[in-house]
């Protein structure tokens, strides 16, 4: 299985049941009623749309109030849970690992009794255009495999408080999370330094600088239109004056000042035809005191790394093909080094499959939940629940619809494996014990208004001049 590494095997069945016990022992509060619900959602079939709809599988043995009252006020330990995760066999992409981060909203717009909502970065449906809408933003890191597949391996969600830097927020994420690999043995000194692959949105070069210390290279895309500049020119020692700290310009987007490369490979590519790569060596952007630099103490620093330009031959969707740049935080890289960034990073869009199944299948942003600790229940339950399909992907019987090919074991998508997901579930062992009958509550009384209503949150403004003149990110008065 392209899942296990080749230098820890371990048996499909037994890892998955280990895994499914931890799950519940990092359940503290209505540890049972948690448990059913993430059994009922790995178990359906169909699409969810509420929590409701998971009382009615045969895997859930409670009423439907229970799921409701699990979310609202169960309790998981998330410490341990992140390790059960971290401890998982992981996939490696040529022998490392490769780690996405990207943020993915829960978009709230009309929860106005719902608390800690911020702007999210989307896009309007049908019109392309980008939009701010209130949700919960949330930051997840997954690991990426080889080839052409739509799984990863989840590995840590939380959920961005209002006002975040999402660089600091992600670089933290990462530095907690490569304590947990270490420590469950799979990044070791001698091993090659982890990947960590994000998308234009995260400040690369800072989220570098951030995460310098670690063995770990950062992979980001950047805009066509951004100037970064070469190593500072060799001074005289007779020169006087302050030493330069930048060398020539290079902009994206004239050509005429691109310097040669240091490296140029060309690769055939089944999907895009031939790739053309060009890098340039000790490429940094120019810094200054403000936005995310503002509270910098003392002097800037000069982060060094080496630019990437990628031009293929044609797109599988028939478009005009763009050029992509891409900024990795190593220097002196050969050829293969370089071919090695790039492929990586086109393996970073394996997490937004990973979004798609997550809410499309699973229901991530279907339930209406009021409070967002309760949201953050739910999405580890999605998590685990997306975490036990990978580790039944050679287990599952091959379930297929009549317009449905079959397809190699390994081959099948986390659609499929959880549709014959519900005939292993005889050979895992329970974990929960049968539920205690109990009668409805008495509620408010019929005809009678609500005396305590609940309390309504507006949606703070993140950057208050990134954002003015635009109508679409007023608070509601």
């Amino acid at each position: 299985m392209s899942l296990l590494h080749h230098h820890a095997p371990v048996e499909p069945l037994p890892e998955l049941s280990r895994f499914r016990a931890q799950f519940h022992a990092c359940l503290t509060t209505r540890a049972d009623a948690l448990f059913e619900v993430c059994e009922a959602l790995v178990s359906t079939p169909t699409p969810v749309r509420h929590l409701a709809q998971l009382s009615l599988e045969p895997e859930h043995h409670r009423g439907h109030g229970s799921a409701y009252a699990a979310l609202n006020q169960g309790r998981i330990d998330t410490t341990h849970l992140r390790w059960s995760l971290a401890a998982l066999p992981l996939p490696r992409f040529h022998g490392r690992l490769v780690l996405a981060c990207d943020v993915s909203p829960w978009l709230r717009p009309d929860a106005w009794t719902s608390p800690e909502r911020s702007w999210c970065h989307t896009y309007g449906r049908g019109t392309g255009q980008a939009e701010m809408v209130p949700g919960w933003p949330y930051s997840v890191i997954v690991a990426l495999e080889e080839g052409s597949t739509s799984w990863t391996a989840p590995l840590d969600a939380a959920r961005l408080p209002p006002g975040t830097d999402e660089t600091a927020f992600t670089a933290a994420q990462v530095r907690d999370l490569h304590t947990s690999l270490a420590a469950a043995g799979h990044h070791q000194p001698e091993d090659p330094d982890v990947l960590v692959v994000v998308d234009a949105g995260y400040d690369a070069p800072r989220l570098a600088h951030l995460l310098a210390d670690l063995p770990m290279r950062v992979v980001g895309r950047l805009r066509s239109d951004r100037v970064l500049y070469g190593p500072a020119e060799h001074r005289p020692p007779s020169a006087s004056g302050r030493p330069a700290k930048h060398g020539a310009p290079l902009r994206m987007a004239a050509r005429a000042t691109w310097p040669e490369p240091a490296t140029v490979t060309t690769t055939p590519t089944r999907r895009y035809g031939t790739a053309t790569v060009r890098s340039w060596d000790r490429m940094h952007p120019r810094l200054t005191h403000r936005s995310a630099w503002a509270d910098h103490p003392g002097q800037l620093p000069v982060v060094e790394g080496t630019l990437v330009l990628l031009q293929v031959q044609a797109l599988p969707s028939r478009r005009s093909p763009k050029p992509l740049w891409l900024w990795a935080s190593a220097t002196g890289l050969a050829p293969e080094g370089v071919d090695e960034l790039w492929w990586a990073y086109l393996r970073r869009f394996d997490i937004e499959h990973t979004f798609r199944f997550l809410k499309q299948m699973l229901g991530w942003d279907a339930p209406r939940l009021r409070d967002p600790r309760a949201a953050d229940r739910w999405s580890w339950v999605v998590l685990v629940a997306y975490t036990q399909l990978r580790l039944a992907r050679g287990l599952v019987v091959q379930v297929c619809l009549p317009w449905h090919r079959p397809v190699e074991p390994v081959r099948m998508s986390p659609s499929r494996v959880r549709r014959g997901f519900r005939y292993i579930r005889a050979d895992l062992p329970g974990c929960v014990g049968a539920p205690k009958p109990s009668g409805p509550g008495p509620g408010r009384p019929a005809g009678s208004r609500n005396k305590r209503p609940a309390p309504r949150y507006g949606v703070p403004k993140k950057h208050e001049t990134s954002i003015k003149g635009r109508s679409g990110d007023k608070q509601p008065g």
